[in-house]
């Protein structure tokens, strides 16, 4: 089982088995396809190494894969899930696969660190913020708020959404 740090890995792929009888790491089958993927130290049909969340088969659609909290992601799913660094954007501590997060202007945040700037206090989904210089304020300590007009714009208040949990 890989642990819950990241692994990048390059996908490589490589001739047959040349007499050797090499098992899949995917379905545990005998690979005698022409050819096979080695990523992670361990040997795949190039049907068995797929994204965990978008199904792709990563031999296919790139050179890199990504491994943590036990899911192989391709990199576009990587950065969905967990940011370019698999990091919470607040404290730049790791975020565990399994847990849920917080995002904003394509940052993620543990759920305890999406927190106001000036007031401190944890927003959760639904509570309206504004993002802005890369800090997160909530409604009523936006800066410039009585500047503002009472009708925001898209771009100057967002809804939070938690992202779902990706199922293996």
């Amino acid at each position: 089982m890989v642990n819950s740090r990241v692994e990048s890995s390059a996908v490589a792929v490589t001739g047959g088995s040349g007499g050797v009888v090499r098992s899949c790491a995917g379905c545990g089958g005998r690979i005698s396809d022409r050819f096979l993927l080695f990523s992670m130290d361990r040997y795949w049909h190039t049907r068995c190494l797929k994204c965990s969340c978008c199904q792709a088969q990563l031999g296919e659609i790139g050179s890199t894969c990504f491994s943590k909290g036990g899911m192989i992601l391709c990199r576009n799913d990587y950065i969905r899930l967990f940011g370019h660094s698999g990091a919470c954007s607040a404290c730049g501590q790791s975020i565990p696969a399994s847990e849920m997060v917080m995002r904003a202007q394509g940052n993620v945040y543990h759920l305890k660190c999406f927190t106001c700037a000036t007031c401190r206090n944890r927003l959760v989904p639904g509570d309206r913020f504004h993002y802005v210089n890369g800090t997160i304020f909530c409604e009523h300590d936006r800066p410039g708020g009585a500047l503002l007009s009472s009708h925001l714009t898209p771009l100057q208040s967002n809804t939070l959404l938690p992202d779902q949990k990706v199922k293996p």
